[in-house]
C-alpha cells in the first residue's frame, strides 16, 4: 500500500523539511524578543515607575546634590530626548506587530466591547464634564478648552497596554486573551482616530490659520504616502528576500532611517514624535520575514535600554507634594472626578458587551478589568500633556496614580477571576480505554516541522483505520510567533490563506490529504494552523482537543535522531510544551519518540514484510491505555504485536490493590476476547529490579519497529527500582526514558502514553 510514499516523494518532503527547519531555526533565534519587549514594558511599568517616583521631587529629587549634579537642566534635556526617542521606536514596533487584518475577523463580542469601552466612557465623561463645569466648578476659558482632551485621554484603551498585560498574565492564547486583543485593537484604532482629530482641533485653536492648514495637510499627506507608497515598498522588500533567508541589512537600515525621519517630521508639524513611527509601523507586514527582522534588530535595544529610560523619566516628573493645592485647584478636582467616572464607565461598558453575548459573569468581569487597565501609553499621553502645559502638576499626579493603581490591582484581580486551565478539568472520560466499540477514534496530531509527518502518519496507519473502526484525525500545525503581537488560529476548512496571503502549511495539507485518499471512508481529516508563542501553544492544543472531543493527543518528542542513531537536534521549547500538555490535557496524551524506522520508512506495511510492535506492560492506568491503543493494531494482519508483561520475582501481593485487579482483567479480555491470537504474541517476563529490566529491554529492543509503553509517572514498582534516579526526561516515564536514552542502543520508535487525568467530582 501507500504507493505515493515512494522514494522520490520522500526526497521531496525531505527538501521541504530542510527548508522548514532552517526557517524554524531562524525564527527560534529571534523568537524571544517580541516577548521580551512586551514583558519588559509590562514589568517596567510597575518597577521602573517606582524608581522614577523615588528619584523624583517627592523623595530623592529634592536633595540639592542631586539637583545640581545628577538631574540638572542639561542632563534632563539629554534624558528627555533619549526617552522620547525610545517611546517613538516602541510605538513603531507596536505598529509592526499589530495585525490590522484582525479587525475583519473580529467577532460580535470583541467588536461590542472594543467600541463600547471607548465610546461609552467618552460620552459619559463629556456629559459629566459639562455638568460639572456649568453647575459646580468655575474654570477659565483656557482650562475649558483643555478639559475635553483630558477626558478623551482618560477613555483610552491602548492595544500595547492590553498586550503587555495578557503577556504578563500568561493568557495571551486563552479565550479571554484572544477576545481582549481583538477588542483592544478595535478600541485602539478608534482611539487613534479620535486623538488624531483632537490634535488637529488643538492645532487649529493654538496656531495661525496658515500653520494649522500646513499641519493638517502634512498629517493627511503623510498617511496617504505611507499607504500608497511605503506599504507597497515593504512588500517589494519581502519579494526581494529569498524564502528562509534574512532580510538584507541595507533594507533594514533604510527603514530605520525613514522611521526616525518620520518622527522628526511629525513632531515639526504638531503631531508628536511617536505619530509618524506608529503609522509607518502599521504599514509593515506583520510576521516574517520583514516584521520579524525589524523586531530582531530593534526589540532588545528598545525594550531593555530606551524604554526603561522613558518610563523612569516620565515618573520622575511626579511630585506628590503638589497635591497640597488640590482643594483650591478646580481644574485638578474636575479631572480627578473625570478619571473616576471614565474608569467606572469603561468598566461597566466593557462588562455589558460580553454579558449581552452570554459570556460567563466571571469571564466578562475579567475582560472588563483587562480593558480598563492603564499602562505605558497612558503614561506617555499624560507626560506629553504635562510637558506642553495642558495639565498642571497636581492633575498629572492624579493621572499617574490612576495608572499605577490599575496596573497593580487589575493583574491580581484577573488572576483571581480567571484560570484558563479549569475548562480542561476532566469530569467526562475521553480516552481510548473507555471508547465504545466501533466508535470513531479521534486523534489530534501535532506537527512542528515536516520531519514529524512521516512518523505521525505511519503511527496513524498502524492504528488500522477501517470503515468498521474509523479514525478522526485533527492535525494542528504549530508555528512560532515571530514579528507580530497577536496569535493566529487558522481552520483550513474555512480559510486557506492567512491575512498576508501566505500559506504556512501547504506541505502538511498535501501530505495528510494523500493519507486520507489512501483510506477513503476510514479516515476523516480536519487541518488547523496556530501561529503562537511556544510557551502558550498548549492552550491551542488543549482547547482544540476539548472542542473536538479528542481521545488522544499525539506530540512529537523534542529530540531528533540522525540516521546513525546519534542525537541530531534538541528543542527545549517543544519539551516545555509537551510537559504543559501532559499537565492540562482533557484527554489521553501520547509522546512519539521517532528514533528512525517509523519516520524514515516509505510505508510501514511493505507488501511482503511485517511491522513489529511491542507493548511493555507493568500495570497501571497508563499501561492499560497503551494496551487499548494496541488493540487496534492487532486487527491488522500485517502487524506483528507482542505484549511483554513484566512481573516481579519478589513476593509482592500482586492482587492486593484495585489497579492489579483491573490489569489482570484487561489482559484477560485482551488475550481471549479482543484480538486474534494468530497476530499477537503474549510474553511474561519475571524481573527482580531495574537493572534486570534494563538488561531484558536491551536484549529485545532491536527486534521491534515500535515500542508502546505507559508513562506511569511517579508510580513505584520493584521492576523499575533504581531507574528513576537516572531518568533524564520525566515526561516519558521511567521505561520510556530508558528506551529513549542515547546510551540505549535502540532503533525502535517509542510511543509513551498517559491516560486522561480525571478530576474528583
Amino acid at each position: 500500500m501507500a504507493e505515493w510514499r515512494n522514494a522520490c516523494f520522500n526526497r521531496q518532503i525531505e527538501e521541504l523539511s530542510a527548508s522548514t527547519n532552517s526557517g524554524n531555526r531562524k525564527g527560534a533565534s529571534c523568537f524571544k524578543r517580541p516577548e521580551q519587549m512586551l514583558r519588559a514594558s509590562s514589568v517596567q511599568r510597575k518597577k521602573i515607575d517606582q524608581t522614577g517616583l523615588i528619584l523624583g521631587p517627592t523623595f530623592l529629587g529634592k536633595l540639592p546634590v542631586l539637583k545640581q549634579y545628577l538631574f540638572n537642566l542639561q542632563s534632563q534635556e539629554i534624558l528627555g530626548v533619549l526617552s522620547e526617542f525610545g517611546y517613538g521606536l516602541f510605538m513603531f514596533l507596536i505598529g509592526v506587530k499589530m495585525d490590522l487584518g484582525m479587525i475583519n475577523r473580529t467577532g460580535q463580542k470583541a467588536l461590542c466591547s472594543g467600541i463600547a469601552c471607548v465610546l461609552v466612557p467618552l460620552v459619559v465623561g463629556m456629559l459629566v464634564q459639562t455638568k460639572l463645569t456649568s453647575s459646580y466648578f468655575k474654570l477659565t476659558t483656557d482650562e475649558m478648552f483643555k478639559l475635553p482632551f483630558m477626558t478623551a485621554t482618560h477613555c483610552l484603551t491602548p492595544f500595547p497596554v492590553v498586550a503587555c498585560l495578557l503577556e504578563d498574565l500568561k493568557i495571551l492564547n486563552s479565550e479571554i486573551g484572544r477576545l481582549g486583543m481583538s477588542a483592544a485593537l478595535v478600541s485602539d484604532m478608534f482611539s487613534v482616530f479620535l486623538l488624531f482629530l483632537g490634535t488637529l482641533a488643538k492645532m487649529v485653536q493654538e496656531s495661525s490659520a496658515r500653520r494649522s492648514m500646513l499641519g493638517i495637510g502634512s498629517s493627511i499627506g503623510y498617511i496617504i504616502v505611507v499607504v500608497a507608497i511605503l506599504r507597497p515598498v515593504m512588500y517589494w522588500v519581502i519579494r526581494q528576500t529569498p524564502e528562509n533567508r534574512p532580510v538584507k541589512k541595507a533594507y533594514l537600515n533604510i527603514i530605520i532611517i525613514v522611521v526616525l525621519s518620520s518622527g522628526v517630521l511629525s513632531h515639526m508639524y504638531g503631531q508628536g514624535f511617536h505619530f509618524g513611527p506608529f503609522i509607518l509601523g502599521l504599514a509593515v507586514p506583520a510576521g516574517p520575514p520583514l516584521g520579524s527582522a525589524i523586531e530582531a534588530n530593534l526589540g532588545l535595544f528598545v525594550s531593555d535600554v530606551l524604554l526603561p529610560i522613558f518610563v523612569t523619566i516620565s515618573s520622575m516628573r511626579t511630585d506628590f507634594l503638589s497635591l497640597k493645592y488640590f482643594k483650591t485647584d478646580a481644574f485638578t478636582q474636575v479631572n480627578g472626578i473625570l478619571i473616576l467616572v471614565a474608569l467606572v464607565a469603561k468598566f461597566l461598558a466593557s462588562l455589558a458587551g460580553p454579558l449581552y453575548c452570554n459570556m460567563a459573569f466571571s469571564d466578562a468581569l475579567a475582560i472588563a478589568l483587562i480593558l480598563s487597565c492603564k499602562g505605558i501609553v497612558n503614561l506617555a499621553a499624560y507626560t506629553n500633556f504635562r510637558d506642553n502645559q495642558t495639565i498642571n502638576d497636581p492633575t498629572f499626579v492624579l493621572a499617574i496614580t490612576s495608572v499605577l493603581v490599575t496596573a497593580t490591582v487589575v493583574p491580581m484581580a484577573v488572576n483571581f477571576l480567571y484560570d484558563p486551565s479549569r475548562k480542561y478539568a476532566g469530569y467526562q472520560r475521553r480516552n481510548m480505554m473507555h471508547l465504545k466499540p466501533n466508535a470513531e477514534l479521534r486523534i489530534l496530531a501535532c506537527i512542528h516541522r515536516s520531519t514529524n509527518m512521516p512518523a505521525v502518519i505511519n503511527l496513524l496507519d498502524a492504528a488500522c483505520p477501517s470503515i468498521e473502526h474509523p479514525i478522526g484525525v485533527y492535525v494542528l500545525h504549530l508555528i512560532e510567533l515571530v514579528g507580530r503581537a497577536s496569535p493566529i488560529f487558522i481552520s483550513h476548512e474555512l480559510q486557506k490563506k492567512t491575512v498576508s496571503n501566505v500559506s504556512y502549511s501547504d506541505n502538511v495539507i498535501l501530505y495528510f490529504n494523500q493519507f486520507v485518499r489512501e483510506n477513503l471512508g476510514a479516515v476523516s481529516l480536519s487541518l488547523f494552523t496556530t501561529i503562537s508563542a511556544p510557551k502558550y501553544m498548549h492552550e491551542d492544543i488543549c482547547t482544540l482537543a476539548l472542542d473536538k472531543l479528542v481521545s488522544l493527543v499525539v506530540l512529537p518528542f523534542h529530540r531528533t535522531w540522525s540516521i546513525d542513531g546519534s542525537v541530531e537536534s534538541e528543542d527545549n521549547n517543544i519539551r516545555t510544551l509537551n510537559c504543559s500538555v501532559l499537565d492540562r490535557a482533557p484527554c489521553s496524551v501520547g509522546i512519539l519518540v521517532d528514533r528512525g524506522y517509523l519516520g524514515r520508512s516509505t510505508s510501514i506495511v511493505a507488501p511482503q514484510s511485517s511491522f513489529y510492535v511491542a507493548i511493555v506492560f507493568l500495570g497501571g492506568k497508563d499501561d492499560r491505555e497503551a494496551l487499548a491503543f494496541a488493540k487496534r493494531m492487532a486487527k491488522d494482519s500485517t502487524i506483528s504485536l507482542t505484549v511483554i508483561r513484566l512481573v516481579s520475582t519478589t513476593n509482592e501481593a500482586v492482587d492486593s490493590d484495585w489497579d492489579s485487579v483491573l490489569d489482570a482483567e484487561e489482559l484477560k479480555c485482551f488475550r481471549y476476547n479482543d484480538v486474534d491470537e494468530r497476530y499477537v504474541m503474549y510474553m511474561v517476563e519475571a524481573v527482580k529490579d531495574g537493572p534486570q529490566t534494563t538488561f531484558l529491554l536491551r536484549s529485545i529492543a532491536d527486534k521491534y519497529d515500535l515500542i508502546i509503553v505507559g508513562r506511569r509517572y511517579e508510580v513505584q514498582s520493584s521492576q523499575t527500582v533504581g531507574l528513576s534516579e537516572w531518568s533524564e526526561f520525566p515526561e516519558l516515564g521511567t521505561i520510556g526514558d530508558l528506551l529513549a536514552s542515547p546510551d540505549f542502543n535502540c532503533r525502535a520508535s517509542i510511543l509513551v502514553v498517559q491516560q486522561q487525568r480525571m478530576m474528583r467530582q
